[in-house]
């Protein structure tokens, strides 16, 4: 028998199958989708298990070394998705089925040096590295000369054994407990325990009353009964009592009581629109819905229904939303229909609870997964519907290797288990709505809110005009106002604003000097409570400067506004406000996030400050105003979906309002009302914004009209970089047909970012058959200058960035 394993080497000469014996031990005991490690010239590695064989052409085949799971932790769709992925996204194979698992058990190699004699007989060097140990790992080594050729000298000789172990971070939490001895009588056990040992004898009828028949963990006899480890353990050993290894999940909700609750009643639009998902869950058939149903419009509920008839049918679901909306709010919704049905995946959690989650998943113990982006990839192998909740957000896709699109992969997923996927948002990005329109999906139509509550009005204020009346504040007149009135209500208000920090950028009024990141071309934004200038890419840091490093003078300022620089203002002309800042810095620390937001929800602020996290899926019914502060921000990127990204936000931001009984407003703050993105979000009207966006979409040959693809170039030396993109754009041109076009290279919107230079050239297609296998064959040929050289290049398939 014979394995074909993928192994642990993302480069292109190992981006295959190798095949590797079973040995006569592991025979019956390996099946796809395993891991197993496995030696590689002189290391060890892990790989996956892809297919198993009983013949092969490899002359010298070698065996594989250990077996690292006891049951596959890919399943048969899933190793035919990762190759799927490879495929369409040009990156490794393992590198995809890496993204599949949790990182926990993502086990790397690491080499350890142990010692084959007595520690006596080696130098005096060898001795005080390893002291009393008999071993050491290499990486404690110091890279010292003369200690590192004495090592291989013994290494040669044998005195040394070097060995590479590989082992994963997915440790089990487990506890002990003991139980009284069944099916023997309590003279028996009494005897068995003898006269003499007083203390075990008490321990023994301690047991025997409190728990005669139920296994009790260790900790709570010794705090309970106060019996000591080695009291309970001679109990053991003399069998009055068995000793037990219980496992146990890390349980991030376990401090939390979830209110049971049940199915609400439908609005007549909801029903209609939940009836052809229900049926399709029923009859299992592949469709793809697409659920445009304004904020408020009550599209969780219809969520919520519809899993339960999957649950019904006795097969399992799974919904994404995005990171910044994976708020406890959202989790609770689902925990509290659910129960213990529901999994919960996503970045707050730490490695330990995540591996967790995902092995009640694996072990078919929940129903429901509910998570970010990798959540798509959950092991169900019975699954009746994929949700994909806020489905035009930029964070569905994958930035790194391997650059997938998850709703691309729920939808290669719905085709296999024939079950719908449901994409839901209340601004749908424009690739889905036309192929909602063309018929590719199905369009369901939520246009009013539940209990018809009225969309809020929404205001738009040119800070131009604030300007030439001499307000200099973040704050337009109208929205102090309003956030005055609020305060004397007693009644909520969201602020919204898109930049962390204190200022955007530091500048000498003098001579124009910005300070810029050394490593990056970008400037430096400054965070007031540690005085530092920081950048928001490599993390680069330095302090604050009082005189112009270029011309000396005193005359440098700040520009621009950040969370924290409002946050003073809002302090300084409403003293009295209570305010939370939600923003990366103040949400860094575990359950941060949760914290703040309960605090406001159980009405102890009364302004909620922050960015793009605040924007979506809150629900608090206090909440009467929600304020943008500068709508522009987004409009400004060089990037074809500003507007339309613009727009999605000011919608989403606008339905934090009203959503209860009492009445909500909107102030936009602007300096470009004109602007059609701003105007349609004024008026909530998804219809006009879309037609006139696909206008200039088509002007513009973008998607949905044109496909795209992004290849960048990066390196420390830029000629270098120059040279390979006008080779990578030239070589395009020949192999690629007329009718597509190859733009660039040039250079990238951020040229330099972590001291490395970057160009681009990008492709714009409609039907290019071959266009991945000449991708591949680019990124194939310049396999080994990258290695050797540090040249990178990136392939994106589907770009949603262009920085």
């Amino acid at each position: 028998m014979f394995a074909q394993i993928v192994v642990d080497v993302p480069a292109g000469q190992t981006d295959r199958l190798f095949d590797y014996k079973v040995p006569e031990s592991l025979q019956g005991a390996v099946s796809p989708g395993m891991r197993v490690v496995v030696p590689f010239g002189p290391r060890k590695l892990q790989g996956f298990i892809i297919r198993l064989t009983e013949n092969t052409t490899v002359k010298k085949v070698r065996n594989i070394d250990e077996l690292l799971d006891v049951t596959p932790v890919l399943t048969p769709e899933l190793l035919d998705l990762g190759s799927w992925l490879s495929e369409e996204t040009i990156c490794y194979q393992i590198t995809a089925y890496q993204s599949m698992i949790p990182a926990a058990m993502r086990a790397k190699a690491k080499k350890v040096l142990y010692l084959q004699e007595e520690i006596v007989h080696f130098p005096v060097f060898i001795q005080t590295l390893f002291g009393k140990r008999s071993s050491i790992e290499w990486n404690k080594v110091p890279m010292d000369k003369d200690l590192l050729s004495l090592i291989r000298k013994e290494v040669r000789d044998g005195r040394i054994l070097l060995e590479y172990e590989v082992k994963d971070q997915a440790r089990k939490q487990s506890y002990k407990t003991i139980q009284v001895t069944p099916k023997k009588s309590r003279e028996e056990l009494e005897g068995m325990a003898g006269n003499r040992a007083k203390k075990q004898l008490e321990a023994l009828r301690w047991l025997l009353e409190h728990y005669p028949e139920t296994p009790v963990p260790l900790k709570q006899v010794e705090a309970e009964g106060g019996f000591t480890r080695a009291v309970l353990q001679a109990l053991v050993e003399k069998g009055c009592v068995v000793e037990k290894t219980i496992e146990q999940y890390r349980d991030p909700f376990k401090d939390k009581e979830f209110q049971k609750t049940v199915p609400l009643s439908l609005t007549n639009d909801q029903a209609e629109v939940l009836h052809p998902v229900r049926e399709a869950v029923g009859t299992q058939t592949h469709e793809t819905f697409l659920l445009r149903g304004v904020t408020g419009s009550g599209k969780t509920e219809v969520y919520l229904q519809a899993i339960q008839k999957v649950i019904e049918e006795g097969k399992e679901a799974i919904v994404l939303v995005p990171e910044i909306s994976l708020t406890p709010q959202m989790v609770n919704r689902f925990k509290s229909r659910f129960g213990s049905q529901v999994a919960v995946l996503h970045s707050a959690l730490s490695i330990g609870e995540k591996y967790d989650e995902w092995r009640k998943i694996q072990r078919k113990e929940v129903k429901v997964a509910v998570g970010a982006r990798s959540a798509v990839f959950a092991p169900f192998e019975k699954l009746g519907l994929i949700i994909i909740d806020e489905e035009h957000e930029g964070s569905y896709k994958q930035e790194d290797h391997p650059r997938y699109h998850a709703k691309d992969v729920a939808i290669w997923r719905g085709r296999y288990h024939k079950c719908p996927v449901l994409l839901g948002s209340a601004t749908p990005s424009l690739e889905s709505f036309a192929r909602a329109q063309k018929g590719v999906y199905r369009l369901l139509e939520l246009n009013n809110r539940v209990n018809n509550f009225p969309m809020p009005e929404v205001e738009l204020v040119d800070m131009r005009e604030e300007l030439k009346n001499g307000n200099r504040s973040v704050f337009s007149n109208i929205l102090l106002e309003k956030l005055e009135d609020r305060l004397q209500k007693g009644e909520q208000v969201v602020l919204f604003l898109n930049r962390r920090g204190y200022s955007t950028f530091v500048m000498c009024r003098s001579c124009g000097f910005v300070t810029e990141c050394p490593h990056c071309e970008i400037s430096l934004t400054y965070h007031h409570v540690n005085k530092q200038l920081k950048c928001h890419y490599c993390g680069h840091e330095e302090s604050m400067v009082n005189k112009c490093p270029s011309c000396d003078s005193e005359h440098i300022r700040f520009f621009g506004t950040g969370t924290q620089k409002v946050e003073e203002e809002l302090t300084r002309l409403l003293p009295t406000a209570r305010v939370i800042r939600m923003d990366v810095d103040t949400t860094s620390r575990k359950g941060a996030h949760e914290k703040l937001l309960t605090k406001f929800g159980s009405g102890q602020a009364d302004i909620l400050l922050g960015t793009q996290m605040i924007a979506k899926g809150l629900d608090f019914p206090n909440i009467t105003l929600a304020g943008v502060l500068a709508a522009d921000t987004l409009l400004n990127l060089p990037d074809f979906r500003a507007p339309e990204r613009t727009f999605q936000l000011l919608t989403q931001v606008s339905g934090r309002a009203g959503r209860d009984k009492l009445k909500g407003e909107v102030v936009i703050q602007t300096y470009n009302p004109e602007h059609y993105s701003i105007v349609h979000a004024k008026e909530h009207d998804f219809l006009s914004f879309s037609r006139q966006e696909m206008t200039q979409r088509k002007v513009g040959g973008y998607p949905p009209y044109f496909f795209l693809a992004l290849i960048t170039v990066s390196h420390e030396d830029l000629s270098q970089v120059i040279t390979t993109s006008e080779k990578i754009a030239s070589h395009l041109r020949e192999r690629l047909s007329i009718q597509t076009k190859v733009l660039g290279p040039t250079v990238s919107p951020i040229a330099r970012l972590k001291d490395r230079y970057r160009y681009q050239c990008m492709i714009k297609y409609r039907n290019e058959p071959d266009l991945t296998k000449t991708l591949r064959e680019i990124a194939d040929h310049f396999q080994s200058e990258m290695a050797k050289d540090k040249l990178f290049i990136s392939i994106d398939m589907n770009p949603h960035m262009f920085m």
